[in-house]
């Protein structure tokens, strides 16, 4: 019996390795082999997960917060010139900071001065992960910065996202979760950007995420907008694995209604073919309804040894054919 064990963050308490590996010692304390593989949906932990698989090497260098304070950010870069920006790392919304956290004026510039340098620095492909950012700049911020520094010297932009939202609907979407009072004005700011911009991003897809971060570079460098779920399970030889599962676990911090709207586990039922699917959660919400019949059991977990647990009771039901484990 082998267990393919998948899980996200959860966020802000647990990283998907962390998770992996408490649900994994569950599953094999029990007698079934585990296959740890963490997962990320294009946010936190992006650049955790694809280190291993693209060979990717940390690189540390001078940048700008999202109200232009100096830091210090980390992106990957592999020998064979792939780079992995995590918007977070420069522009995120947790981004540290000792002054006033205005949304309005808050900018991707410093993940513009990473592009640039990794460009600089050879890459060929620049892949980034747009979860988590605090701005609602529309990616001019990060243009003016990619100008400024050389522009991109040839390199092919990805900017993975787990959002489907246009454009100009960023500020209205997004602001108010990033602390925006100004969603109009924001709104309005947007609506001239695309105007302004190569292209008008206003009607694709996609374009929105990260305050329009994507719908910038889209326009501006013919960035691929692409799933950051699909691509992170691509890369990671997802498919592979699951084929050869007797039962695939997902997991993050709350299955609710949102899940199913893009997010990594949503890819994963998408992709698990007939393996049995069972989510390892740390709450689940009112408004999941009907979308937890797509699971063999959802148990929740709160903390590492609860995780061991319910590693161990997926492991034991499976083994004994004894029907799913309870749902929590």
């Amino acid at each position: 019996m082998t267990v393919l064990i998948a899980p996200d963050s959860f966020k802000g308490t647990y990283t998907a390795r962390e998770v992996a590996d408490a649900v994994a010692t569950g599953v094999e304390s029990s007698g079934g082999t585990a296959i740890r593989l963490p997962v990320a949906d294009g946010g936190e932990g992006t650049l955790d997960v694809l280190t291993v698989p693209l060979g990717l090497r940390p690189v540390t260098t001078r940048s700008r917060n999202p109200w232009g304070s100096p830091c210090r950010p980390t992106y990957g870069l592999s020998d064979d010139g792939t780079a992995v920006i995590e918007i977070a790392a420069a522009s995120g919304i947790t981004t540290p900071h000792d002054g006033p956290r205005d949304p309005v004026t808050a900018t991707t510039y410093g993940t513009g001065m990473l592009v640039a340098d990794a460009a600089r620095r050879g890459a060929r492909r620049i892949v980034v992960a747009a979860g988590g950012s605090a701005t609602t700049d529309g990616g001019t911020g990060a243009v003016a910065a990619i100008e400024a520094g050389g522009g991109l010297r040839g390199a092919a932009v990805t900017v993975l996202t787990d959002v489907t939202t246009r454009y100009v609907d960023a500020a209205r979407v997004f602001g108010p979760q990033k602390g925006a009072d100004a969603v109009q004005l924001l709104t309005r700011q947007l609506e001239a950007k695309a105007r302004a911009l190569p292209r008008d991003p206003s009607s694709v897809d996609a374009t929105g995420a990260a305050g329009g971060f994507s719908g910038g570079m889209w326009a501006r460098y013919g960035a691929e907008l692409r799933s950051g779920a699909d691509y992170i399970l691509d890369v990671i030889g997802f498919d592979t694995l699951a084929a050869d599962a007797s039962a695939i676990v997902v997991g993050e911090g709350r299955l609710d209604g949102q899940t199913k709207a893009g997010k990594i586990i949503s890819a994963i039922l998408a992709r698990a073919g007939t393996a049995p699917v069972y989510a390892v959660v740390g709450s689940v919400g009112d408004d999941l309804g009907d979308y937890r019949s797509r699971f063999a059991g959802v148990l929740v977990a709160t903390n590492a040894v609860a995780m061991h647990d319910a590693g161990r009771t997926i492991a034991a039901q499976l083994m004994t054919g004894s029907g799913h484990p309870a749902s929590g």
